[in-house]
């Protein structure tokens, strides 16, 4: 490798700040500013040429698009009550039973991970449950909120669609439905059982209380089961968008828009309500980590451990699948999954490695973040969507019960990659 010259590091300077502004929030500004900031930060100073960086946001527009539809498809979920339905189903079927509303919420956030993607979970499905725990009478809502955060990343490899990180990863070369269902599933069982097993052992204590038997389900109305059926049609729809080797950002797109549309028509309902629920600050963020990695692309950082990657398969390829895939869990944490896939993505399509390893680092980036609340996008978002349930969960609560979550399903899954 060369010698660095000061337009290299002040290159990953900027990307540094840029990355723990995301993940520190200073001010409580959002995040999108401070990656939007440190894009522009590159053109203004002449680190990174203009068309370079437009570049770099036009390889996301898949990304983009995909986004854009999940989360029309989630606000017109929400605003019909689709997940309060869904929660409070869970709730009278627990029976006066606080695990096993616990084991109730749990599938239902596998269920909305799996098909609404990670973010979804974090942030439509925490208020539900929140909710749900209030109508219940717990006195101990915490174990069942626990649940949206560590699920959003524990089932985000089921399928391409469960996770934004996905795409970011594997891009164009997104692998076939049918190719990524025999190489995840294994994986994906150990990885929701275990985080299932640890969490449920974690917060024992607080399940050692009383719930009311009896809670009211609301009714699903007109809407909300248009919504419904408009998730379940997207997921036909992706799933065979994927099995036909077509990226996913345009149908995702179309079906939440086409869901919207029928859902507000039916109502005659005008749409500036469920556009204002759309978190677009979310394509900001991502646009401007896409920039970010396209500079430190320019810098020949991600040729040289290309390179090394490449070196360390070529030695053996399972050490390198291990290595990646807890190395990324591990830096996921301290750089967020988002700007940690981008860069992983790149390197691993550039070294030309196996299937293994871009599987490993897929688990990686989207499993990895279960250890800390810096470590996904879905996390952020799940705190955020705590404060405006006036519950505060602070850094070190999340680290003592995800120090012990993360690790086995990671092992585990990681495992189960290399075997199939």
């Amino acid at each position: 490798m060369g010698a660095i010259t000061l337009s290299d590091g002040a290159t990953w300077a900027i990307a540094a700040l840029a990355t723990a502004g995301v993940i520190a929030r200073p001010w409580k500004l959002p995040e999108w500013i401070w990656a939007v900031a440190g894009a522009i930060a590159l053109v203004v100073f002449g680190l990174l040429p203009a068309p370079d960086a437009l570049l770099g946001v036009r390889k996301g527009v898949d990304v983009y698009l995909f986004l854009i539809g999940m989360m029309l498809l989630a606000a017109i979920a929400r605003r019909e009550g689709l997940f309060d339905w869904l929660a409070a189903w869970a709730a009278r079927h627990a029976k006066g039973s606080a695990t096993r509303l616990f084991a109730l919420i749990y599938v239902v956030g596998i269920v909305v991970t799996t098909f609404l993607s990670n973010d979804a979970t974090a942030v439509v499905l925490t208020p539900a449950v929140a909710a749900v725990a209030k109508a219940a009478k717990a006195k101990q809502p915490l174990p069942y909120l626990l649940i949206c955060a560590f699920i959003a990343n524990a089932a985000s490899f089921v399928l391409p669609i469960s996770n934004p990180a996905n795409l970011v990863i594997y891009g164009s070369h997104m692998p076939a439905l049918l190719v990524w269902l025999p190489r995840f599933a294994l994986p994906s069982v150990l990885s929701i059982g275990a985080t299932y097993l640890v969490l449920r052992m974690t917060q024992r204590r607080g399940l050692n209380q009383e719930i009311a038997a009896t809670v009211s389900v609301p009714t699903l109305s007109a809407g909300g089961k248009t919504a419904a059926l408009g998730i379940v049609a997207t997921a036909v729809l992706l799933m065979l968008a994927s099995g036909l080797g077509l990226q996913l950002g345009a149908p995702t797109c179309a079906a939440g828009v086409a869901t919207a549309a029928l859902v507000l028509l039916r109502e005659r309902a005008a749409p500036w309500g469920v556009l204002r629920d759309v978190s677009w600050g979310v394509l900001l963020l991502v646009a401007g980590l896409f920039v970010l990695v396209e500079a430190l692309a320019a810098t020949g950082a991600l040729a040289e451990l290309a390179r090394a990657l490449h070196d360390f398969a070529q030695q053996s390829a399972a050490a390198a699948a291990w290595g990646t895939g807890i190395v990324l869990g591990i830096v996921c944490n301290l750089t967020n999954n988002l700007p940690a896939g981008l860069i992983a993505g790149r390197a691993v399509q550039a070294a030309g490695v196996g299937q293994a390893i871009g599987g490993a680092a897929l688990i990686g980036v989207d499993l990895g973040p279960n250890l800390s609340v810096t470590g996904s996008l879905a996390t952020i978002l799940w705190l955020a969507a705590l404060r405006r349930e006036g519950v505060e969960v602070s850094a070190w609560q999340f680290l003592k019960v995800g120090v012990l979550v993360m690790p086995p399903a990671l092992v585990l899954a990681l495992g189960a990659l290399l075997l199939t």
